[in-house]
């Protein structure tokens, strides 16, 4: 039985996760869970799955957790902002899931692997920000990273086997999100509430809005670069609606590997907590002739003008350095802004563009300055939301 531990247990993954490890009771173990605020949810996941180790980042939701769970033998509850991260490295796990959203989830990431665990990572963030320290603690141990995210859960599986120099390109698949085949000026009419409307995925508001913008596929871009070592002009991004194929790889002699699957996150996960394992309880497969199959896939160009976050996400990443920290922390920053009414949709990737422009970056990569990037960035995108 393998001892797992979630990070983010009460938002979209970490949900899905434990309805995986409630379906394979004989092969999981859950050993510790972690939260923001939501300790309402979190209250009956510890009553279920009784985990030795309890970490909440909010005091006040954690005294609530506390006075609601009453006395439960065996269960201690860790508080405060790094509570996380002490569960990611202390706790008696052979793997972490983070499914954490934000640059919050970079220091568990990195004490989970410091502290010599598998980790399945769902908090792209993590790679996007710290990319190179991550990568850093898994040299030689490549195994010890596993993606969730599912379009590159779905790389993962077609480049099984193959050798790296046989790899032409991998091609990242996007539904293009609630706005595919609006314009620019369209979408800068688009309301919150339409942006929320994701056609496929049920996810959390940021990463729903993110996949309105686009910039979710420019992020796994960046992601798909430190993953699988790939040049970023070897990484392409189409849209295909169906949402059906989530990965693809084109090797040197022109033939296509395509990974197919239902748009169900609880696969992807499924295979990163029994990597490399392939459990029986998965989703239901495609029927390829039954009527709920699609009657074709499709796969169409980004409009790279009424979606300009991915090609900044592109620029971000070949500048590398502190860049692609600054990226992510005035996206959190103008999605936020967006989600409050203050801009437009497409207000987020020029808020975003503005704060990489005036960026300077640090010469070395390192925890202190990827968190002075960070603040600055913060600092100077609600500086330039205020502006707007």
């Amino acid at each position: 039985m393998r001892a797992i531990s979630i990070l983010g247990s009460t938002g979209s993954i970490g949900t899905q996760a434990l309805d995986v490890v409630r379906r394979n009771p004989d092969r999981f173990r859950v050993v510790g869970l972690s939260a923001g605020n939501n300790h309402q949810l979190l209250v009956g996941q510890v009553r279920e799955f009784m985990p030795p180790l309890v970490a909440m980042a909010d005091e006040e939701s954690a005294r609530d957790l506390k006075e609601r769970l009453g006395v439960v033998r065996g269960v201690e509850i860790m508080i405060g902002p790094d509570a996380a991260e002490t569960l990611a490295r202390d706790v008696e796990a052979d793997l972490v899931l983070n499914g954490m959203v934000g640059a919050v989830g970079l220091a568990p990431t990195l004490a989970a692997l410091q502290s010599g665990k598998t980790l399945a990572l769902a908090n792209k963030e993590s790679l996007i920000v710290g990319g190179e320290l991550v990568m850093d603690l898994v040299k030689g141990e490549p195994e010890r990273l596993v993606p969730v995210d599912s379009e590159h859960a779905a790389l993962a599986q077609c480049l099984r086997g193959e050798r790296s120099e046989d790899v032409q390109r991998v091609v990242v698949t996007g539904s293009g999100g609630p706005f595919r085949g609006w314009t620019a000026e369209e979408l800068a009419r688009a309301s919150v509430k339409e942006a929320l409307a994701h056609p496929t995925w049920k996810m959390g508001p940021k990463i729903t809005i993110d996949s309105a913008t686009l910039m979710n596929k420019g992020l796994e871009v960046i992601e798909a670069h430190y993953l699988f070592e790939l040049d970023y002009g070897a990484i392409d991004v189409v849209i295909h609606p169906e949402s059906v194929v989530h990965g693809i790889v084109e090797f040197r002699d022109g033939s296509m590997i395509a990974q197919l699957a239902p748009p169900d996150m609880r696969l992807p996960i499924q295979l990163a907590l029994g990597w490399p394992e392939r459990l029986p309880t998965g989703i239901q497969p495609f029927r390829l002739a039954d009527p709920g199959m699609p009657t074709r896939l499709t796969f169409e160009p980004v409009d790279r003008e009424a979606f300009p976050a991915l090609d900044l996400a592109y620029r971000v990443g070949r500048l590398g350095f502190t860049y692609p920290a600054v990226l992510n922390a005035a996206n959190e920053v103008a999605v936020g802004a967006f989600l409050d009414g203050r801009i437009t949709l497409p207000g987020i990737t020029e808020v975003v563009a503005a704060t990489v422009d005036e960026h300077e970056p640090a010469s070395v990569v390192s925890v202190v300055t990827l968190e002075r990037a960070d603040s600055w960035a913060r600092r100077r995108a609600v500086e330039i939301v205020e502006a707007m």
